[in-house]
């Protein structure tokens, strides 16, 4: 097999995941980039973190990829550069055709990016293409200064979020999160105005609020080739959700479900807009008509996309088979998850926190049938990665969400249940 470098971007949880992934199927440590180390990177033996302060945003990204372009231009092997966050997807793409003088940059053109990560353009692309998404109205800047967002077109509770995901993280005020489930218009009017005299300038997301619980929600993550041809598809079934109101949305255990109709949907769309990478989206079922709405699309695999390797489909080798060994252009594409005896259940939180707070479903019975069968995953416990040091603080990362659930789960709970 031919040898290969690849370079993370980042150091979360998902660098972990990738760093683990590469680790599973070809034994070997990785290099991560990153302008910090984050706890789930910290004390690893299968990734080291460099670390550049500022190196999430230009100028200083570019700054360090420029040295970088200059180690590795005549490197005898290929290097793959793969982002863990929407900042460094951007980043990637909008310096692409710079940095493919050294690297392979497995991404879309900065064109489509910029449609796809806003949430206003991805709906456009969507409404172009037939996807189904939540019934949606865009609200400006503008529009709050004039007092027209305050006509809200649809029933509450409503969803309002942020149009941009990356300007929003440099946001900050009491009572700030991922996303708001709003149940009136005298909250609604209080949300909004905390927001636009906080420094967010962008446009927000008002929704028509699809009713139920975590346990509605979907994940889907696809690898599309250098030919922009679908060769891997792998749903999942979310049966938690952080409670934090910082990172509510992020899921925290994941069952394995497999749904044709779906797939043939999501690989139709990726196709017709020449899509390349890997792809993750989050996804609602609406009891109201039987239809699968589709919230955004991450241009990368997602914060919990270690499901994926751990049901079988390895992270890491779609990139190196696609890329490094050409391998993937005469194969037909992979539906992961068909066979229910081959399924996983991937965990986020200690066992007892999902058991203890999970919806009872079909599903939820399932997955404590795969836990009680020792059928389970995580991402950062990992037996060939094991030190004192790195497993105490990752017990102490878990046992902290003991903390958060208890604190925050009965509020976030009465905007899910019951509508």
């Amino acid at each position: 097999m031919q040898k290969f470098t690849p370079i993370l971007l980042g150091s979360d949880i998902n660098v972990y995941g990738m760093a683990r992934s590469f680790n599973e199927a070809y034994g070997i440590k990785v290099t991560a980039l990153a302008a910090s180390t984050l706890a789930p990177t910290r004390y690893s033996k299968i990734v080291n973190i460099e670390q550049h302060p500022g190196f999430s945003e230009d100028p200083e990204f570019i700054k360090v990829m420029r040295e970088k372009i200059k180690e590795y231009k005549n490197h005898e092997e290929p290097v793959i550069l793969i982002s863990c966050g929407d900042g460094y997807s951007e980043l990637l793409a909008k310096h692409k055709e710079e940095l493919e003088e050294a690297f392979i940059v497995p991404y879309i053109d900065y064109s489509l990016l910029k449609k796809l990560i806003s949430k206003e353009g991805f709906y456009e692309v969507c409404e172009e293409y037939g996807l189904p998404y939540p019934k949606t109205k865009i609200i400006t800047m503008a529009d709050y200064q004039d007092g027209s967002y305050a006509d809200v077109p649809f029933a509450f509770p409503v969803a309002l979020k942020p149009e941009d995901p990356v300007s929003w993280l440099d946001v900050q005020f009491e009572g700030r999160k991922k996303a708001f489930v709003i149940k009136d218009l005298a909250e609604f009017k209080d949300i909004v105005g905390k927001i636009y005299t906080n420094g967010y300038k962008e446009d927000l997301i008002l929704q028509d609020f699809i009713p139920g619980d975590d346990s509605n929600m979907r994940v889907l993550n696809a690898y599309v080739d250098k030919h922009h041809r679908v060769k891997m598809m792998c749903l999942g079934h979310p049966l938690l959700e952080d409670p934090d109101p910082i990172a509510i949305g992020n899921y925290m255990v994941i069952t394995p479900d497999y749904d044709q109709r779906l797939y043939d949907t999501v690989k139709a769309f990726l196709e017709k807009i020449n899509y390349t990478g890997m792809a993750n989206f989050d996804i609602k079922y609406d009891s109201r008509d039987g239809q699968y709405k589709f919230f955004e699309i991450n241009l990368r695999q997602g914060r919990s996309s270690f499901y994926v390797t751990l049901n079988g489909y390895n992270l890491a080798k779609w990139y190196i088979d696609d890329y490094v060994e050409d391998s993937l252009k005469d194969k037909e594409t992979v539906y992961g998850n068909k066979n229910p005896q081959t399924h996983r259940l991937w965990l986020g939180v200690p066992p007892k926190i999902f058991e203890k707070y999970a919806v009872d479903s079909d599903a939820k019975m399932a997955a404590m049938a795969l836990l009680k069968a020792k059928r389970y995953g995580t991402t950062v416990f990992y037996k060939k990665d094991f030190s004192p040091k790195r497993w105490l603080l990752m017990k102490h990362m878990y046992h902290n969400y003991y903390k958060d659930y208890e604190r925050y789960f009965k509020v976030n709970k009465a905007a899910y249940f019951d509508k």
